[in-house]
């Protein structure tokens, strides 16, 4: 074994990093290929992220391996990263030779099979259905759609240069390594340091005594995304920061008049305290008669700190210095947390003067606990009960049970002044699920720093009517901007979110009728008279990708679903159907027979489903929309 670590470029002058000779095989003790849409897209963004026209080398990590010849290479680890830069570049069509054995999977067919025909599984006959492994195919119309969506002529020219300063470390473990039992400990290894850890130590660094306890109390409950904030409190803490019920807002005064653990939370912390005292530990989890784990939030705590932040320059009137140029990205990104942070603290101006940043670290911990606790009470999050493994949409706020005790109950999130209680929750409950399955990357869901602002402004919309009406504008902005552009055949590439808009407003005609729909991570656009149609049994039709031919379903939906005209559709996916997106039961219910469709079934579809997007967004009724 070599002392120097390779780096290894994903393309050179040589080819891709499965064409210069090297095989890689995945063993039968890793799990299958299992990263889907988030993860896939996360890295397809984090190599477009390389700055445009420099020399940088972008680093993806590190690639653990075993020699098992000359040649060929067992992955201990990396082998997610490794398939997904496989997929990656065959849907770039850097690589031509699909079959050249260059990653390959010990003892699963299904895997080989399908890396073997990446480039045929969406011809309907040129692939054995039964033999395709559907992660993997998923995968690979994941980063398709990615494509055609986000990277289009030069956009995609520039990410393959991108990909050409793009490396890999490849690392060798010695010789006789018992390699099951160090694959265990790779994947049970301790945790590195994490950006917001880092970030912590550095806005404690102007505070000690009681700021310095305050700060670090707040921070570590905020930290535990898992359960509701007021958890994280002993019962003293919590009376006063929340009131006798626990579901009040803490109020800047609130918060002071805490007696701070001046002892436990000390002066301001170095790197190694943070480290060495990463529990929270003062919470009573587990006192409540409800399980408070068994919420999942929507977003890490990584981007919850970047919607606080840009919440609390808006509350507190920090700007840039430069008039011209935003004080903060609009993309919400993690990998830049701790400078992001320190650029509004820098080149922030607050009434004119620089940011001071003991003053900033003290009211930036009020607001991340105010933030906090309305994000629990009023934002969407899964919830798991008896055993649903799955989960559901909920949206529900913490209370005590009784005045007397301390245990604590979760009820649907009231709404003071709705006529109609359940009503109003459902109501936002829905038009959040929405956002949440049409806007899939954590960086881009602004609808949840606009909701948390608005509420930072005046919380007492947290018990308002007029909150659904809040939620309403994050959905109909896009759906407006969709119609305004007057181009109703984007096909594939048109926006999730006017499809997803439009069955919320389909859903809340008629709630009844469908009170059995939900919003599901719907995220591939398909076509109803497909683009390809199945062994040349029917004709193309040009005006395939018109917006009345078209509705999400989930990715994993069956290739030959994409292939079958309408009313093979119907008939052979009545199931599916009938779980599906409100506008595919719509068309399903248009439709009679495939030459109807395409001769005057589809577009009047069309002009009803854009005359209800319309009348919601406040569409003129005289804007002259395509035919």
């Amino acid at each position: 074994m070599s002392g120097i670590v390779p780096e290894l470029a994903v393309i050179d002058t040589a080819g891709s990093i499965f064409d210069r000779g090297d095989r890689y095989e995945i063993p039968l003790y890793q799990r299958p290929y299992a990263w889907g849409e988030e993860h896939i897209e996360r890295l397809i963004e984090d190599i477009d992220d390389i700055p445009t026209g420099s020399d940088q080398k972008y680093y993806l990590g590190s690639l653990v391996v075993a020699r098992k010849g000359d040649s060929l290479w067992e992955v201990i680890d990396g082998q997610q990263r490794l398939t997904t830069l496989y997929l990656l570049l065959s849907a770039l069509g850097i690589r031509s030779d699909e079959e050249n054995g260059a990653l390959t999977f010990s003892c699963r067919t299904k895997s080989d099979y399908t890396l073997a025909h990446l480039g045929k599984l969406d011809i309907s006959g040129e692939v054995e259905d039964k033999l395709v492994e559907q992660n993997i195919s998923t995968g690979m119309r994941v980063i398709k759609q990615k494509l055609d969506a986000d990277f289009i002529g030069e956009r995609r020219a520039e990410l393959k240069r991108k990909l050409e300063r793009t490396y890999l470390y490849r690392i060798e473990v010695p010789e006789y390594t018992d390699l099951n039992h160090y694959f265990e400990i790779m994947n049970t290894r301790g945790e590195q340091l994490e950006q917001h850890e880092v970030l912590k130590a550095w806005l404690m660094e102007p505070l000690s005594g009681r700021d310095a306890a305050m700060f670090a109390s707040i921070w570590d409950a905020c930290s535990d995304m898992s359960c509701y904030v007021q958890m994280r409190f002993d019962v003293p803490i919590r009376e006063k920061l929340f009131g006798w019920g626990f579901d009040s807002f803490p109020t800047s005064a609130r918060i002071r008049s805490v007696p701070w653990n001046t002892e436990k939370g000390g002066n301001s912390l170095g790197i190694k305290d943070i480290v060495s005292s990463r529990s929270v530990g003062e919470g009573q989890r587990g006192e409540e008669d409800d399980d408070p784990s068994r919420f999942e939030s929507i977003i890490d705590f990584r981007f919850f700190l970047l919607h606080v932040l840009k919440v609390f320059a808006h509350t507190k009137g920090i700007v840039g210095k430069d008039a011209d140029v935003p004080l903060m990205a609009s993309l919400l990104d993690d990998k830049k947390l701790g400078q992001t942070f320190r650029e509004v603290v820098s080149k922030g101006l607050r009434e004119g003067d620089p940011v001071d940043r003991a003053r900033f670290s003290i009211e930036f911990a009020e607001c991340l606990l105010q933030t906090r606790f309305l994000f629990d009470k009023c934002i969407v999050k899964r919830e798991y009960v008896g055993g649903d493994l799955d989960g559901k949409w909920s949206l529900k706020e913490l209370r005590r049970k009784s005045y007397r005790y301390s245990n604590t109950k979760f009820k649907r999130t009231k709404y003071q002044w709705a006529s109609t209680l359940d009503k109003t929750n459902k109501s936002v409950l829905m038009i959040q699920s929405c956002l949440r399955v049409s806007y899939t990357s954590p960086k881009v869901m602004h609808w949840i720093t606009e909701l948390l602002t608005r509420m930072m402004d005046d919380p007492s919309l947290a018990g308002s009517e007029e909150f659904a009406s809040i939620a309403e504008e994050c959905a109909s902005g896009a759906a407006r901007e969709f119609l305004v552009s007057g181009d109703y055949m984007q096909g594939v590439n048109t926006p999730h979110i006017v499809l997803n808009y439009l069955d919320y407003l389909l859903w809340s005609r008629e709630k009844r009728r469908y009170d059995d729909f939900v919003f599901e991570f719907r995220t591939s656009v398909e076509h109803w008279y497909p683009q390809n149609p199945s062994d040349d049994t029917f004709v193309k039709w040009g005006e395939v990708d018109r917006f009345g031919n078209l509705c999400l379903v989930q990715r994993n939906v069956n290739s030959k679903f994409s292939n079958l005209n309408p009313v093979a559709k119907k008939s052979t996916y009545q199931e599916m159907i009938a779980k599906g997106s409100l506008k595919l039961r719509r068309m399903s219910e248009l439709t009679q027979g495939v030459e109807d469709w395409k001769g005057g079934v589809c577009q009047e579809h069309e002009r009803e489903m854009l005359g209800i997007l319309r009348e919601a967004c406040g569409i003129p009724s005289d804007l002259t929309l395509n035919d």
